[in-house]
């Protein structure tokens, strides 16, 4: 029993001697937020209300894109939330390509999935409800809970402001 042992600790303290010290690195300090802001340009960029209010307004002057209950103190599944949100997105900016007009808000409600979509008025009204169609029943099959689109139709995009 002692000789496995004491070969063992041998061949750990060889393969120790492999390992470099860590150094320490250190960097300038910049306190500044600079995620999702967009660079002022020449005037001539158009910018959405979502584009336009700088992230750390939100719940100030603007809202959240997804509601759940999941990042409430002691509520499990806040990355799973997260996860499935990028795929929902994702599945929708594909169906419906070039015809969302701004951001998606999802909401959860008990055991029912709700999407609200601001969408432009390139395709015609019967592409639009096969759609529709298709999304809440692919979805629906995915998540294993009813899903609801909840949809508007403008003429173009509306712009909040130019940078």
């Amino acid at each position: 029993m002692a000789s496995p042992l004491k070969s063992w600790v041998s061949v750990m303290s060889s393969a120790l001697t492999w390992i470099r010290p860590r150094g320490f690195h250190s960097t300038a300090v910049c306190c500044k937020n600079r995620a999702a802001r967009i660079r002022v340009g020449k005037g001539n960029r158009p910018l959405t209300y979502e584009q336009a209010v700088h992230p750390h307004y939100i719940a100030h002057r603007k809202g959240w894109l997804s509601q759940h209950t999941s990042n409430l103190a002691g509520e499990d599944g806040a990355a799973d939330r997260t996860v499935e949100d990028v795929f929902l997105r994702r599945f929708m900016f594909g169906t419906f390509h070039s015809c969302l007009a701004d951001e998606l808000v999802i909401k959860r409600r008990g055991n029912m999935l709700v999407v609200c979509a601001l969408l432009t008025q390139k395709l015609q009204a019967n592409k639009y409800y096969f759609l529709i169609g298709y999304t809440e029943t692919v979805l629906s099959h995915f998540y294993k809970c009813p899903v609801k689109l909840e949809l508007q139709t403008l003429e173009d995009k509306t712009v909040y402001k130019y940078l």
